[in-house]
């Protein structure tokens, strides 16, 4: 049989699994070992075994728990709450200043949350309320925050950049490093999107007066522990003090010490923080099994091998295979969640990025942009529902959806101007030790 035709009849398989609702981790586990007994001998089956302990093995995995303890704890400690309080002291005069203080403050939750539903709910449930009392119009109050949270998985640490790295053995640290500066950029894109839009249509959002100095600087002594916590884990992986895996230890153990100090944490919270930590990395943890014996049977058979050497013998520009790739992420986006979007198409799409040329650091960057947009696209955009179970006595789904697409198309540009300007998320990890 061609591999053409094996290509063919695998991922039709594997639409029909997904179409028929089957679980993505166990869609490709089924696929893998199906695949391996349909075009293999059934005597490589003990390979998955192999495959399996690999995976579960793996240093860089501790990292995983580590920090969705971590983003558990802080989600429930208040230090969003005295981040957004800051942001709005010092933000709020501008054109649509409390729309610009989510933002704000999503940028800097993410930088100790590395979760995008979390940083949206976490965020969200402070400020839409505040927005909507001040008159604010709903739609650009749920837009800001919908798109805000998505900077939870850029902006490191990042629970998608770490599943990258495990799944295409780039190195953790300097993807967290390469999110750094793209967040910043795309974060002052909405930022001034939000300004502009305001200044042309000044009914979405009434000017609020500023506060003073000595208020606006005294809203500073709240936001100590969120630089404690970035500096324990970004400035650790940086001067090459700590590992990842070690800075997310030292993360997860400096936000349990804030949320003590805070008084935030008893029994019952660190029980359910302990059990949605295990809850969200065994699922985790299935996904990148099932998409690693997807992989395995993958390389079998040769279709990556197949798949890359068509698209490199295309007489079209690299750019072009690469925008191709972008639109191929933007539609999975609307239909699969982030980690099922990786497990699936990195094992094919990878060898081809490496094969062009492209650094994969910064692909990883492109990849999570994507990954991104898919979470305020519908119709399963997580960030999307999120909000909506959290938000639901201030707004309605069609008020979420429609205030998040405009945000849609600034992440597009954003986008852009990472392609266009690579240095933006190499450059830091460039100037590491390591």
């Amino acid at each position: 049989m061609s591999t053409g035709l094996l290509t063919i009849i695998v991922f039709g398989i594997l639409i029909l699994l997904l179409g028929l609702g089957v679980r993505i981790g166990f869609c490709l586990g089924i696929i893998g070992v199906g695949g391996i007994l349909a075009f293999l001998e059934p005597s490589v089956l003990y390979q998955v075994a192999e495959v399996a302990a690999d995976t579960g093995t793996n240093i860089f995995l501790l990292t995983l728990p580590l920090f969705v303890l971590m983003a558990e704890i802080v989600s429930f400690s208040g230090v969003g709450d005295d981040m957004y309080t800051a942001a709005h002291d010092w933000l709020s005069w501008l054109p649509g200043g409390l729309a610009i203080s989510s933002i704000a403050t999503c940028t800097g939750f993410a930088a100790i949350c590395g979760s995008s539903p979390a940083t949206a709910a976490s965020v969200g449930l402070v400020s839409v309320p505040e927005m909507i009392k001040r008159g604010y119009d709903k739609r650009l109050a749920v837009g800001s925050v919908s798109v805000g949270g998505t900077l939870g998985i850029l902006i490191p640490p990042s629970i998608t950049m770490i599943i990258y790295g495990l799944i295409t053995e780039t190195s953790i640290g300097k993807l967290f490093m390469a999110g750094i500066i793209p967040g910043i950029v795309i974060s002052l894109i909405l930022c001034g999107a939000i300004a502009i839009a305001v200044k042309v249509k000044p009914e979405l959002a009434p000017r609020i007066k500023g506060v003073s100095w000595g208020k606006r600087f005294s809203s500073l002594k709240r936001i100590w522990a969120f630089i404690v916590l970035v500096i324990s884990i970004m400035g650790s992986i940086y001067l090459g003090i700590a590992t990842p895996e070690e800075s997310a230890a030292i993360g997860a153990t400096t936000a349990i010490i804030i949320a003590l100090a805070y008084r935030k944490l008893n029994f019952k919270g660190m029980h359910a923080a302990l059990l949605r930590t295990v809850s969200v990395t065994a699922m985790i943890m299935f996904m990148v099994l099932g998409g690693n014996v997807f992989a395995f049977m993958l390389s079998t058979l040769g279709i990556p091998q197949y798949i890359t050497n068509l698209m490199v013998n295309l007489e079209v520009s690299r750019w072009v295979v690469m925008i191709i790739i972008n639109v191929v992420f933007l539609l999975l986006g609307c239909l699969l969640d982030p980690m099922a979007i990786m497990v699936i198409c990195l094992p094919i799409l990878f060898p081809i990025v490496t094969k062009l040329g492209f650094d994969p650091v910064w692909f990883g960057i492109i990849v999570t942009i994507n990954v991104e947009m898919g979470m305020i696209t519908p119709p399963f955009g997580l960030n999307l529902f999120i909000l909506k179970g959290a938000l639901r006595e201030y707004t309605s789904m069609e008020d979420i959806v429609r205030g998040s697409f405009p945000f849609v198309l600034l992440l597009v540009i954003g986008l852009a101007i990472i392609m266009i300007f690579p240095s933006l998320a190499t450059w830091l990890p460039g100037k590491m030790g390591f």
